[in-house]
């Protein structure tokens, strides 16, 4: 036993304490290694006990996904009380996930970095990451059940998988993509299975000669996937 033990609280202090210890658990798996690295020392490291550690985590594997746990929460909750598009509304969703995966950007790289190390932890990846399509394909069922269902399945799968190559980017340092790339990406991805309604219509747009670049098509991609 440590001789600080923290104690973990509800909501927010609650979702903190645990990414104190993600950070602790994940400086410790890049620097001795995955295998090497022990329970106690990762208690010891986050300033806690054994007995809270595993209150908490049931091992260093779920240790390394624990923040994904509060972001399919968070998304889960977002989803039930939305009344917008649902195609829209599960784009928010990614975004929502996407700027908070860069708020703690430093340890989406950390993980990055020792789940590519590791076999067993790619495989838990993979199994999150399909978490995430089947949380977005459920609630499309849901919201618009006379879609076909392949179509359901394809955008979700789009969706996701636009969300982690830019993540990917971000956290290996090959990018700076923010939350309004990501949505000009989401925006240009087909709904329904068939092109966006409008498909074969001229738009014309109008912008201050000065406008960047970036929001001239942040702004567009947003009236395109309103008509």
């Amino acid at each position: 036993m440590t001789t600080g033990d923290v104690r973990p609280r509800s909501g927010d202090d609650n979702t903190r304490f645990r990414l104190t210890v993600v950070d602790q658990a994940l400086r410790l798996f890049a620097e001795k290694g995955y295998e090497a690295t022990t329970v106690d020392e990762i208690a010891e490291a986050a300033g806690i006990s054994r007995r809270t550690f595993f209150r908490q985590f049931r091992s260093k594997e779920d240790v390394i996904f624990a923040d994904h746990e509060s972001q399919l929460a968070q998304a889960a909750d977002f989803l039930a009380a939305s009344r917008g598009d649902p195609w829209e509304t599960v784009c928010e969703a990614v975004v929502q996930v996407f700027e908070r995966f860069t708020q703690w950007r430093e340890i989406a790289a950390r993980r990055y970095q020792v789940v590519r190390r590791v076999p067993a932890l790619r495989e838990r990846e993979i199994v999150t990451v399909f978490r995430y399509e089947r949380l977005f394909t459920d609630y499309l069922r849901d919201r618009l059940p006379e879609v076909p269902d392949l179509a359901r399945v394809q955008y979700t799968a789009a969706v996701t998988a636009t969300h982690n190559y830019l993540l990917r980017r971000m956290v290996r340092g090959e990018s700076d993509a923010g939350a309004a790339d990501l949505r000009v990406e989401l925006a240009a991805i087909p709904r329904g299975g068939g092109r966006h309604p409008g498909a074969d219509e001229l738009v014309v747009a109008v912008f201050p000669r000065d406008t960047p670049p970036r929001q001239v098509a942040d702004l567009v991609a947003r009236k395109l996937g309103s008509l």
